[in-house]
Order: C-alpha cells, then structure tokens, then sequence
C-alpha cells in the first residue's frame, strides 16, 4: 500500500515538472493540490533555482506556511524572498483595483506585464484576484498572444467562466481551448444561463456539446430550450429563472415564499403574475409589494400594462422597446402567451454594445470579434478584401478623370483643385449617411417620413452649397486670379453636394431594404458615387467653359 502510494506521489511529480515546462500552469496547480506538503516539499529540493522559483509561484497560498517547515534552510529563505517581493507591488495597487478610471487599468497592465518580464506569476495571480472578470478580460485583451497565455493560466478555475462571457467570440473561443475540459465545465457551473448560452453559441461545435454534456438535470433542460432559439432574438436574449407567482394569492403568502430563496435573481424588479394554464397574466413590481397590505391580493396589485415580449421579437426591437420604456426586466411569452423566460436590462446593454461595435467595425471593413494583437497573416487576409473592393471604386473615379484628360493638361490648376470637390462631397454624404444609419437603427425613418427627411437634407445641402460654394470660389479667384476658375470650383461643389445628400439618403435605405446592413458597405458607395459626381462635375464644367 505504502509503495502504490510512493509511485502514485513520484507519478504526479514528474507530471508537475512536464506541465510546468509546458507552461500550463493551471495543471500545474491542479497536481500540487493532491500532494502532500511534505512531498511537494521534496519536489521543490530536486529541482534547480530557476525552476523552483517558477514551481512556487503556482503554489496555493494557503500551502505556503505548510510546506516550507519541510524544507532545508536555504531553499526555504530563497522562496521567502520571492514572497516579500511579490506583496508590495500587489499593496501598492489596491486602491486602484478598486477605481474603474481608465489610469488605474493602465497601472494593472503595466505591472501585470512588469510582473510577466521577472516571471512573478504569483504576482500576476494576486492582482487577478482583486480584479473584477469583466476588468480582466480587458486586460486579456490589451496583452499580445503569449503574454495573454500566460496570464489566462493563472486566472482562478472558478471566475475563468466569467471572464469569458466578456471576451470577444475569436479571444475567447481560443483561451476556452486552453482550459482542460474539466477545468472549463466546472468554471461555467455557476454561470447565469443566458450567458452561459451565449458562451455555448460562442465557441467550437465540439466545446459547446461538451459543456451541454456536463449539465444536467432540469438546468440541461432550460439550456437546451434556450439554445433552440435564434441568437438575435428575445429568446436568444432571455434568462430561464422568473419569479411566477399566483393572482389569487394574498401579499402575505409572496411575501413568505421569497424569505424561502437563497437570493433574487439579478435585476429582479417585478415577479410575473402567471395563471394555472401557465399563462402571463402582468406584471407585481416589488416596490408596489414590499409597500401594500399582507391581506391584499395579487391581483389588486398586479400591472397587466407591462406587456409580454413575443419570443421570436428581434433583439434590435426587444433593445428599442427597453430604450423607449426605461425597462429593467420584461417578460417573454410564446404564441400561446405562456410565460416562457424574462429579459434584463443587463443583456439588453450588451446588445446595444455588440451593435455599436459591430457598425463601427463593419464600416471599415473589419470583423468586431477580431484580436487586436492576432496574427499579421489572420489580419491582412480580412483587410485585403476590403482594400481590393476600394481599388475597384478608385479605378472607377480614375477612368472618369481620363475621360478629360485634354483638359487637364490644358490647366494644370485643375488638377490641384479636384481633391477639394470630391473632400467636400465626401464630407457632406458621410454626414447624411451617418443620420440616416442611425435612423434606421432607431426605427425613427418610415415610409410616412421619408419625403419629409429627402426635403430637410436636401434644403440643408442647398444652404451649405451655396455658402461653401462662394468661400471657395473667392479663395480661388484670390489664389489663381481666375473669375471663372473661381465660379467652376464653386458650381461644382454645389452640384456635388446635392448629389451627396441624395446618395446618403438613398444608398442606406436601398441596402435596408435588400436586407444588406448599410454601415457595411454604405461607406464604399457613397465614396465612389462623390467621387465620380465630383469629378465628373468640376471637370465637366471646365470642359464646357474653359474649351
């Protein structure tokens, strides 16, 4: 028995050491949590100074004080040095730990990193620790690839799920391939459900059925009924644990079974008044509960104006509604108007984010789940589709100035003086764009305001021609003594921003319409349609006039 019990602890230790070359670190504190201090303490005398050093920072701080009395003299008063430095770097950053200013996260990256360069993991880990998730996954972020590795391994097993639910999708699928499967099944166990959906849909297919795997009982059965619905809508977005309370029960009694849970779900601002055939019936606001009569009944309190949300609503409208009715929390009904889940406001505003990121993002071409710090190859090939559909604009706009070729070389000034038109056209087309995008998003332009909207841009385009039209003409009789040049330049931006307006209407509302998203390819067109009108304008009229 005593032998099977040598060669099981000789087993791990040379499992601690392969881990710990291999740099996976969270293994490495997995195996020492199953050694007895004394062993792990011979573990520590076998290895040289470097290694060692680099074993104890995985070691668990509570097993600090009981391994080093089985230690010798001088390996013990080394590792008790490495302790003393890696406090007063944690101390010092305690205050800022706690403020969320964009200085006080500059200061954890910079000494997360110092702390990385002197391989001070256990530092790395201290200052993790008072780290809220979400400032974490931040920090994930901002870090290179290998530094990023090394930072996730020492991120506790039990928070590792909730970091993720705050990386982006190409990030966090790659650290949650790092994690061992048992590792990263039993960091997701205490995780809300609807992130832990959002988790799921996040990852590989193969992780994703793994963790629904290792779910079971009735919480496997809300996963898999939350993961049956579209991820862009109210289903996609709702929780499974509302508070269903009776009509024709008194205060009293609601009052009793609440005392009996552990906790309120979060952003639990109402319970949901449900009928015997499982139908939502309205809505108990806990500020009217905690304030009416023990005797009264709930359905004297109840609000049947808080409307269910149909669950397959789109999420864009579900994120309108919350805006629009300052909502916490709604509940979700199906076609049959049964109770079915709730909405809050948390996942609403992550919605609302996700989407902000993905237009300003997609207007540049780029994917919004992109690493910042990915690959060069990984990044170029995203980049050169975009770059190539932009060359096949610029050659359009370059085939429209060959067309007036004579012209050109008769005046050279014309030349100087075609950036400004098409500048200009670009300016004032974005403007439009960009009012007509968030229209959209906001559901504010239909079909009943249209005409409306055409008549406001294209009277304030009118007014901006003119006016910039004369500046610029003046400032080009002053520059080329040229009274004509001078009326040219100005007709043409005139002429160029009416088309601009007229294109920034028209492109986003037509791309809406054929289902295309507009902040994705709205940007290019209107770019070529303000050049080519630009040019096609300004060297037309010298054309006609100066010829």
């Amino acid at each position: 028995m005593e032998e099977n019990t040598y060669s099981r602890a000789v087993t791990d230790s040379e499992h601690i050491i392969e881990a710990l070359a291999e740099g996976k670190n969270k293994r490495v504190r997995k195996l020492l949590s199953k050694l007895h201090p004394a062993k792990i303490a011979a573990l520590i005398e076998r290895l040289d100074e470097e290694r060692r050093a680099a074993l104890w920072q995985q070691v668990d701080v509570g097993l600090e004080e009981r391994i080093l009395p089985h230690l010798r003299a001088e390996p013990r008063n080394q590792l008790r040095e490495l302790d003393q430095e890696d406090v007063a770097p944690v101390a010092l950053l305690d205050d800022a730990a706690l403020q969320a200013t964009k200085h006080g996260e500059q200061g954890h990256l910079q000494a997360i990193r110092e702390a990385l360069g002197e391989g001070r993991l256990k530092r790395v880990g201290k200052l993790l620790h008072r780290t809220h998730p979400a400032k974490v996954a931040g920090l994930l972020e901002a870090l290179p690839p290998n530094e990023r590795r090394a930072v996730w391994s020492m991120v506790d097993t039990e928070r590792a799920g909730r970091v993720l639910t705050f990386l982006h999708e190409e990030i966090c699928a790659a650290l949650a391939q790092e994690l061992d499967p048992d590792d990263l099944a039993a960091s997701v166990q205490y995780l809300e459900l609807d992130d832990l959906v959002d988790l799921i849909q996040v990852l590989p297919g193969e992780i994703g059925a793994r963790l629904l795997a290792a779910t079971g009982g009735r919480r496997r059965q809300q996963l898999e009924t939350l993961l049956s619905y579209p991820e862009d809508s109210a289903g996609g977005l709702m929780n499974a644990d509302p508070i269903e309370v009776r009509p024709d029960v008194r205060v009293g009694t609601v009052m009793r079974y609440l005392r009996l849970l552990d906790e309120l779900p979060p952003q639990t601002d109402m319970l949901m008044v449900v009928g015997r055939d499982g139908c939502y019936q309205g809505g108990l606001r806990l500020s009217t509960l905690v304030t009416a009569d023990t005797d009264e009944r709930v359905s004297d309190l109840m609000q049947v104006e808080v409307a269910g949300i149909p669950v397959d609503m789109p999420a864009a409208e579900v994120a309108q509604l919350f805006d629009d009715l300052d909502l916490l929390s709604a509940p979700v009904v199906d076609a049959d108007l049964h109770l079915v889940g709730r909405i809050t406001v948390d996942d609403v505003v992550d919605r609302i984010r996700e989407d902000a990121d993905r237009s300003v993002m997609q207007m540049a071409g780029l994917n919004q789940d992109a690493d910042t710090f990915g690959p060069i190859l990984a990044g170029s090939r995203s980049r050169a589709v975009w770059l190539g559909i932009n060359l096949v604009t610029a050659l359009l706009a370059a085939a429209v100035i060959s067309r007036f070729e004579a012209t050109l070389q008769q005046l050279v000034a014309l030349a100087v003086l075609m950036p400004i038109v098409a500048s200009m056209g670009g300016i004032a087309g974005s403007q439009t764009l960009t009012l007509v995008i968030r229209g959209l998003a906001l559901g504010q332009i239909q079909k009943g305001n249209m005409r409306l909207l055409f008549t406001r841009e294209m009277g304030i385009s009118v007014i901006n021609g003119l006016l910039w039209a004369i500046v610029i003409g003046l400032l080009v009789f002053a520059w080329f003594d040229s009274a004509m040049l001078g009326g040219i330049i100005g007709a043409a931006i005139l002429v160029n921003l009416l088309c601009a307006a007229a294109a920034g209407l028209t492109i986003p509302l037509l791309l809406h319409r054929l289902g295309i998203d507009p902040a994705l390819a709205g940007g290019v067109i209107l770019t070529t349609v303000t050049d080519v009108m630009g040019f096609f304008a300004f060297l037309g009229l010298a054309t006609l006039w100066l010829s």
